[in-house]
């Protein structure tokens, strides 16, 4: 009893030093070497760390996605994508707000990154629909609304922790959440057109009657394109096309690849493509790889680890035993719970990974003990932190994206609640049922 209090202690310290900002790997690490310490087994602490570093499920899948963005965003093709996108939409006034959106969201499967998204597609498009007279904290919170399309992303870390706790493939996770994600997406679009016409926010609004900047502000002092280059454009998607076409269910390249495609395969088709089309020298390319490689390994495999440590301690304190013990006495809870817990935490923290990963690392592998399967409990919490950071005031994609449009974060949050929430329970249902 004295150490299920004390592991409960210490996992609410632990995220309000997150909320705190106090950096994610640092607090998870302390909560978890403090609970295995009082657990008696401080070794607990050493044991997952070494674990969660040799993972070959989540290195073979994350790591060659890094080191594509990297390429990608040397070669310049992501911002020919956003180019792409985007201009067309300037030029439908009536559809800009849901329009800015769905680009946001499905340039996101290619960025996943939530705060590089927002960085990507606000410079462009917040500047641009603020000029077009939709009001700024409307502008900047459309594209924040869409910074959840990482969903779709076999980049992202949580389909390869899912697929490896299900023995499953990365696309088999992606494709479970079809329907939900797609859902939410049209509920979030839909809610948020609705909201700038009940604030008249949609259209409008003038430099005069506020103080923000309309100059694009880009944060890599990069110039703007003057035009598209389409085939530098369809790199970035070149990777999800190929793996969404290979998959086995849909029978198409079965002769050939029975499996599919693995991502690391996807990865480097698209930066060879990549090489050809930029004409980038093969030397720069593989480094430019690789670095990103690195990069991954300590930011995101960085997190993972952080977060298996932790889930460490909370098993050395029995606290994950006490709560599979609780779930199973009330399975209809776990669905709520899966959902709800990461989407709450995740608008505290203004990060939904390290409560999705603890979630899916402690709890998920028991999901036939509550009548759901892995894939969908695991998918239930993913969608729940994503989601819960799109609504979160502290997150960064949220900063970034205010910043763009000079308006308080908490504007945006106060804005993209609604549709988060609408368009969780719309996926809860789908999920569970």
């Amino acid at each position: 009893m004295f150490l299920n209090i004390a592991a409960t202690l210490i996992t609410i310290l632990t995220f309000v030093a997150i909320i705190r900002k106090v950096e994610v790997r640092l607090a998870l690490l302390a909560g978890g070497l403090a609970m295995a310490l009082l657990a008696g087994n401080p070794q607990a602490w050493s044991a997952a760390f070494l674990k969660s570093m040799t993972v070959a499920g989540l290195i073979s899948v994350i790591l060659p996605v890094m080191g594509f963005a990297a390429v990608m965003e040397l070669t310049e093709c992501d911002r020919h994508l956003v180019k792409l996108l985007t201009d067309p939409l300037i030029k439908v006034r009536a559809l800009l707000v849901p329009g800015a959106m769905l680009v946001t969201y499905v340039i996101n499967t290619a960025l996943p990154s939530a705060a590089g998204c927002a960085a990507a597609v606000g410079v462009v498009l917040i500047p641009a629909m603020m000029a077009a007279g939709v009001h700024p904290a409307m502008a900047a919170a459309a594209v924040l609304a869409g910074t959840w399309g990482s969903m779709w992303s076999p980049g992202s870390t949580h389909p390869a922790v899912i697929a490896k706790i299900a023995n499953g493939s990365v696309m088999q996770v992606i494709l479970a959440h079809k329907w939900a994600s797609g859902a939410g997406a049209l509920i979030v679009a839909g809610l948020l057109l609705l909201e700038a016409r009940l604030r008249k926010e949609g259209a409008g609004w003038t430099v005069e009657k506020g103080t923000a900047d309309l100059q694009p502000k880009s944060p890599s002092g990069r110039k703007p394109l003057e035009r598209v280059h389409v085939l530098k454009a369809t790199v970035p998607v070149l990777p999800l096309i190929l793996l969404l076409l290979t998959v086995p269910q849909l029978g198409l390249t079965t002769r050939w690849l029975p499996q599919g495609l693995t991502v690391l395969e996807a990865m480097v088709i698209g930066t060879l493509v990549g090489m050809l089309v930029t004409g980038t020298g093969p030397t720069t390319l593989t480094k430019t790889f690789f670095e990103g490689m690195g990069r991954g390994y300590g930011g995101v495999i960085g997190v993972i680890i952080a977060a298996g440590v932790f889930i460490g301690g909370l098993e050395a304190a029995g606290a994950v035993k006490a709560l599979i013990a609780t779930l199973q006495q009330t399975q209809s809870a776990a669905p709520l719970f899966g959902m709800f817990g990461p989407f709450v935490l995740a608008v505290l923290c203004g990060s939904g990974d390290a409560a999705t990963l603890a979630f899916n690392n402690a709890v998920t592998p028991h999901a036939a003990q509550f009548g759901m399967s892995i894939i969908d409990l695991g998918n239930l919490a993913w969608l729940g932190g994503a989601l819960g950071r799109s609504m979160s005031p502290v997150a960064a994609c949220t900063i970034v994206a205010a910043g763009f449009a000079g308006v308080s974060p908490f504007e945006l949050a106060k804005r993209t609640a609604v549709p988060m929430l609408v368009a969780a329970i719309a996926a809860l249902l789908i999920l569970s049922r």
